[in-house]
């Protein structure tokens, strides 16, 4: 199974580690560098899934989660939180903007795959 996954996240460090994860595994990755590129990008994509971080300048990611679940044909779409903040009321705060899951930074491979294809497949 294919699946199209949008990754915004401001380290190009970061966005290439997702995209090792997620090739090899059959994922089409698409990439931004923050909020307000992510929102360009995902007009031109229709993604299974996005991966988010939350810092990030121009557009944070819960500006951004705002900002996608304010579309209404991409509010079923499930967006990941990926990042460095572990603190509950992140969490909470990512949740009530619409965020389906949280994988704290260093992330495992492996997990981010099967996370993925639980929550798009």
């Amino acid at each position: 199974m294919s699946l199209t996954v949008l990754a915004v996240d401001d380290s190009r460090t970061m966005r290439d580690m997702i995209r090792m994860a997620l090739l090899p595994a059959g994922f089409t990755v698409h990439v931004a560098e923050d909020g307000i590129d992510g929102l360009e990008v995902l007009d031109g994509i229709e993604p299974d899934a996005i991966i988010t971080d939350i810092n990030m300048p121009r557009m944070d990611g819960f500006g951004f989660i705002d900002a996608v679940r304010a579309q209404e044909r991409r509010r079923g779409v499930p967006i990941l939180v990926l990042t460095t903040e572990s603190a509950p009321e992140m969490k909470s705060r990512a949740r009530q903007a619409g965020a389906t899951g949280w994988i704290v930074k260093p992330f495992d491979p492996t997990k981010l795959v099967k996370a993925l294809q639980m929550v798009a497949g």
